[in-house]
């Protein structure tokens, strides 16, 4: 009670010191957070246009449960696409004044499956009707947000028709590349040419600085563009068992051979099923199995096996087993193929015409007599007249076992031998089936007990890791990797919305730990990783939005500068009265390219050099050109004959090659429009 007291004596002053920390928790949050986080209310934006989290979390929310087996991160980049594509379309739309009007919106609902193609929107003609749809709305207020955000959904997809055919129609072929192209294919060139590959030149005789790197991306920004990235390292402390986990499960299973014991062993025990089922970690399977579905390493062995004989111990995989065999059936597994012949009322979508029964049976009557007179047509017969999706194999259905068919078709087959050709009806339609093969299988009882860490081992492998990750911290990574005995994987580079970490899979974990603003350069943490182990990560890099690091624009930016340079030293030497004398100054020989065209532009011995050709089509016969570079190498031509080609009356099989080129441009409208776009992804700093 004392005490009780005093707490109330010193109420006012409590309530001011808990006021005073939530305040100051409160203010913490505010500096932490920058101004009360407000400009976390946007997952990103799109030339200044916002997406809000709520209406992405939602939408995202709703694909993941929308039962396509999406993960989180593969949900969230889905609806992202979708969001940058549709602000993107929208401001295009508003741009060309594109409208929309009620007919647009009523032909995207009646092609809505949910809308247009529901029985309850229907009328007695079966079309959608507007006052049935209005009716549900009127008495369903609930449903009203849904059919208004379909409503959305259809004004967007008639919009875009609308964009898209005028994209489209913007894309068209003229009379003159028509004709460009066919002179590309006809107009033919035969020359004598000094070729000196880029590749007789070294490397190290031409050096390409940083800055001349640097330099080339930023004359190419788009191309060498580099989102903001992580460069990993890690270890990987595998979850496996070690050799005393290996030696006690086959000491397990050589036991259950040599048991004494009142359960008897395997070689002996009456109920076999039972036992396997006691003691393997794989249930005893009743089937009889086909030799090529039996492992492989195995299959001769336990094929061939006596019954009542044992085979084994072996490895399978990652378990340890022992077979026993339990018999063979001859003709368990058959090869059939068939040709359906149906009729009206049957089940069957690919029917190739309209027939009653009776013209079936006759039609099936008199495939049967052809079949029977030419077995080796009869795969033809099948791509001709079958109305199963099998027709497209000439009938061939394959291998099968027993029950796997409807009962007359199974039995036809089954209860005749190989060769056979016979006609059964099924609810399906006529078939002329032709057994083709027959396949002997074996029942095999198999112990197979996973050869797993036992806890020992597991705690081991724990302690291991734990070890890396402290002394990685403040030690150098590899060296503390090699004592272990362990190999680090260098360079993992990993953007904010990825994924996959490597070979390891799926670890959105480690990239979020990677893009955490906590996170700097040379940390270290560990991962434990489901069925997998410890995976222990090191933040090496941190390489900004921008153009691509030097390391990665020497792999790809490098040779295209050193290939500049080296043509500028070969062209130094390309001088000659003749190309007998310039092959002579540059220790090359002479040789000859034939009927060359632009389309067809293939050097001999040095790939494709449409530049090449087509400055030896412009170069008159009998004259030498100047040193030109191309794709491999620096070439110097002299024309023997052009072939110019012959004038026709129109281009139009040419202008139309042309259009089915271009066919596919208007799919290149979103990326074009993405690259000049101003995107902002925030969706990381939502643990994304």
């Amino acid at each position: 009670m004392a005490v009780l007291s005093k707490i109330r004596q010193r109420s006012l002053l409590l309530i001011g010191v808990i006021g005073f920390c939530l305040l100051a928790f409160l203010i913490g949050d505010i500096f932490t957070s920058g101004n009360l986080n407000l400009a976390s209310k946007d997952v990103g934006s799109v030339n200044g246009k916002d997406i809000t989290f709520e209406d992405f979390r939602v939408k995202v929310s709703n694909v993941e449960k929308s039962g396509q087996g999406m993960t989180a991160t593969q949900a969230s980049n889905r609806v992202w696409d979708q969001e940058v594509a549709i602000a993107l379309l929208t401001a295009e739309f508003d741009k060309l004044g594109i409208r929309v009007g009620e007919k647009h919106i009523l032909d995207a609902f009646k092609n809505d499956q949910q809308i247009g193609q529901n029985p309850m929107f229907r009328n007695e003609k079966g079309e959608f009707d507007v006052a049935k749809l209005s009716e549900f709305v009127k008495s369903n207020p609930e449903a009203a947000q849904a059919i208004k955000d379909r409503e959305k959904d259809a004004i967007l997809n008639a919009k875009y028709l609308i964009y898209n055919t005028l994209v489209k129609g913007g894309v068209f072929v003229t009379e003159a590349e028509g004709k460009y192209k066919y002179e590309a294919e006809t107009t033919k060139a035969t020359f004598d040419y000094v070729g000196v590959l880029f590749s007789t030149v070294k490397d190290s005789d031409v050096k390409v600085s940083d800055a001349e790197l640097t330099d080339y991306m930023k004359k190419h920004e788009k191309k060498y563009k580099s989102d903001e990235n992580r460069e990993l390292e890690y270890v990987l402390v595998e979850d496996k068992p070690s050799a005393q986990d290996e030696a006690e499960v086959k000491q397990s299973i050589d036991k259950l051979l040599t048991s004494t014991d009142s359960t008897g062993n395997f070689r002996s025990v009456k109920n076999v099923g039972e036992f396997v089922n006691q003691h393997s970690d794989v249930p005893f399977d009743t089937t009889y199995i086909a030799k090529k579905d039996l492992p492989t390493e195995h299959a001769e062995a336990l094929f061939n096996l006596p019954t009542g004989a044992i085979y084994g111990p072996y490895m399978q995989g990652k378990y340890y087993a022992i077979t026993r065999s339990m018999g063979r059936k001859a003709g368990a597994n058959a090869k059939a193929s068939h040709i359906l012949i149906s009729w009206e009322g049957t089940q069957v979508p690919n029917k190739r015409e309209k027939r009653t029964k009776e013209e079936a049976k006759a039609k099936a009557e008199a495939l049967l007599a052809q079949a029977k007179a030419n077995p080796s047509g009869f795969a033809m017969l099948a791509i001709m007249n079958s109305d199963d999706s099998s027709a497209q194999q000439g009938g061939d259905l394959g291998y099968f076992a027993q029950g796997a068919m409807v009962k007359p078709f199974n039995d036809f087959v089954f209860n005749s031998p190989i060769g056979s050709i016979g006609l059964v009806e099924t609810q399906f339609g006529y078939h002329i089936i032709n057994v083709t093969d027959k396949q002997d299988a074996v029942k095999l009882a198999t112990i197979a007990q996973k050869i797993e860490p036992s806890d020992a081992t597991t705690d081991a492998l724990y302690q291991k890791a734990v070890k890396v990750e402290m002394e990685a911290s403040e030690k150098d990574f590899a060296s503390v990797a090699k004592a272990e005995k362990l190999e680090v994987v260098p360079s993992i580079k990993v953007k904010a919305m990825d994924e996959y970490f490597g070979s390891i899979g799926a670890q959105r974990q480690i990239i979020q730990w990677a893009f955490n603003k906590d996170t700097e350069v040379g940390d270290v943490k560990r991962f434990e990783v489901v069925n997998l182990g410890n995976v222990i990560v090191k933040l090496k890099k941190i390489n900004p939005e921008g153009l691509l690091s030097l390391d990665e624009a020497r792999v790809s930016v490098e040779p295209i500068l050193k290939n500049k340079k080296k043509a500028e030293l070969i062209r130094k030497k390309m001088n000659g009265s003749s190309l007998a004398a310039i092959a002579q100054a540059n220790g090359a020989t002479v040789q000859s390219a034939t009927d060359l065209t632009l389309d067809n532009a293939m050097i001999p011995n040095a790939g494709p050099e449409p530049k090449v050709v087509g400055t030896a089509i412009a170069t008159g016969t009998g004259k030498i050109s100047k040193p030109i570079d191309g794709n491999s190498g620096v070439y110097v031509v002299s024309p023997k004959a052009i072939t110019k080609a012959p004038a026709i009356k129109d281009h139009l099989d040419y202008v139309n090659k042309v259009k089915s080129m271009t066919g596919g441009y208007s799919s290149r409208v979103i990326p074009a429009l993405k690259s000049d776009a101003e995107i902002e992804d925030n969706r990381a700093k939502f643990n994304y």
